[in-house]
C-alpha cells in the first residue's frame, strides 16, 4: 500500500500533515523540543519500537526539521536538534496542547504547564492576528484563495 503524498497538494495543513501527519513524528519533536536529542532517550521515553523511530528520525532529518549533530567521533554518536523549521513546528504543538488541556486532560488536569518567560505567568498559547494582535479564532476567519491556490 502506498502511502499518500498529501505535499503535492495545494493546502498548507496537507503539506503540514504530510511532513508530521503521522502519529509518532509530533512527540518525537516534542521530545526534542524537551531537551531529550539522543535517539535512545527518545526510544525509551516513547517505547517506540528502533526501526519506526530510526526511519522517522530520518524522515524529519530529510525534511529539514531536525538536524543530525554528531556529538561523539569514538565511537560516532549523534543527537538531533530542532532546526528554525522544526522550532516552528514546536508553536504549532503548543497550540495542540492547549486544545488537549482543555479537551482532553480530565479531572487531573494538564500534565505540564507552561511558564512565559516574558512575564513569568503560568499561561496558555492564545493564537492572535499578526497585523492588530487581537485573538483570532476559526470564526473570525474569512477564507480568500492565496497565490498558491489552484482555484
Amino acid at each position: 500500500m502506498q502511502r499518500t503524498r498529501f505535499g503535492d497538494m495545494a493546502c498548507s495543513i496537507a503539506r503540514t500533515l504530510d511532513v508530521i501527519g503521522e502519529p509518532w513524528s509530533p512527540l518525537i519533536l516534542r521530545d526534542v523540543y524537551v531537551g531529550m536529542t539522543r535517539f535512545e532517550q527518545i526510544q525509551q521515553d516513547l517505547g517506540i519500537s528502533r526501526k519506526v523511530l530510526a526511519e522517522r528520525l530520518k524522515w524529519l532529518v530529510d525534511q529539514e526539521v531536525l538536524e543530525r549533530r554528531e556529538y561523539s567521533s569514538r565511537p560516532p554518536r549523534y543527537e538531533y536538534v530542532l532546526t528554525g523549521k522544526g522550532a516552528e513546528l514546536c508553536d504549532l504543538l503548543t497550540v495542540m496542547v492547549r486544545w488537549g488541556d482543555k479537551w482532553t486532560a480530565g479531572e487531573a488536569g494538564p500534565p505540564v504547564l507552561y511558564r512565559h518567560r516574558a512575564c513569568g505567568e503560568i499561561a496558555h498559547v492564545e493564537p492572535c492576528c499578526s497585523a492588530c494582535g487581537e485573538p483570532m479564532r476559526a470564526t473570525d476567519i474569512e477564507l480568500l484563495p492565496g497565490p498558491g491556490s489552484n482555484r
